[in-house]
């Protein structure tokens, strides 16, 4: 069975070589100041959403996305939510493991023995780093796959290797030598795993996510920079572009589960659709 994790978060990558005085979560800044990677903090749940929404408003939803063929329920085991900083993963987590009642799984990076050493010298740890967290990822998904539980996962370890690797690749903080080893181990992986049952991909634009990041007020994510969630963002885009699995697009632009019970409740609605069909 799958642990439940303390809610983590996880370190971001820099936008440029420095020294980061503070731990910080795979980030992106949002001032014009050096980057800080930014370690990612558990949600405070939302309230449950009103359950049903009208047949015909679920019927809209689904005419705007192609459903697959419904999983069998007892063959569900593995959710993942993915998306850039401040899109929401760890809130949407939140909520629907409640609804669902799914055991929620986030990163948990208290004990990472490799934060302070990357923050202090980024290009002497970051490939240790990068495989830490692919190791851990790794082990996280054995456990999900072994476990009889319904497991909603917190980013997913494709992120970090499809995104996170390559941009530190792509800023001169990982040399190319230590990205091809990462790179062959993630492929090593990934031939030995399983994709999730269903991965939930909140996309948002720069001011969105930029927004959200302000309104949740950590102090790590104060120098968070708008070229480093830029870039972020394209590296999510071609990474959905080529994804296999089973796929659900949020909106967050349009749609805020957050706040809105009724966004909550479509997004609900379509989640179940991917799952168990439409009615």
């Amino acid at each position: 069975m799958a642990k439940t994790t303390k809610k983590p978060a996880k370190a971001a990558k820099p936008a440029a070589k420095a020294s980061a005085k503070k731990p910080v979560k795979k980030s992106a800044p949002v001032k014009k100041a050096a980057a800080k990677p930014a370690p990612k903090a558990a949600a405070k749940p939302v309230a449950k959403a009103k359950e049903p929404v009208k047949k015909a408003a679920v019927a809209e939803s689904a005419s705007q996305h192609k459903l697959s063929p419904p999983v069998p329920k007892g063959q569900i085991k593995h959710i993942a939510v993915a998306g850039n900083i401040g899109a929401g993963k760890s809130t949407l987590t939140s909520l629907l493991a409640r609804h669902f009642g799914w055991t929620p799984n986030f990163e948990d990076v208290e004990n990472n023995p490799y934060l302070n050493d990357f923050y202090e010298d980024m290009p002497r740890w970051s490939f240790n780093l990068q495989v830490f967290f692919l190791n851990s990822r790794f082990r996280q998904i054995i456990d999900i796959q072994k476990g009889a539980d319904v497991i909603i996962q917190d980013r997913t370890i494709h992120e970090d290797a499809c995104i996170f690797a390559p941009n530190l690749h792509t800023m001169g903080l990982m040399s190319t030598r230590d990205f091809e080893n990462y790179t062959r181990l993630y492929e090593t992986i990934s031939s030995l795993i399983r994709p999730p049952d269903l991965l939930v991909y909140l996309k948002a634009s720069v001011p969105t996510l930029v927004n959200q990041i302000q309104k949740r007020g950590r102090e790590y994510e104060d120098n968070l920079r708008l070229d480093y969630l830029k870039r972020l963002n394209e590296f999510y885009e071609k990474w959905i572009a080529t994804y296999e699995g089973r796929l659900l697009v949020i909106d967050v632009d349009q749609t805020n589960f957050a706040e809105d019970p009724d966004a909550l409740a479509e997004v609900v609605q379509r989640v179940s659709a991917e799952l168990y069909g439409l009615f």
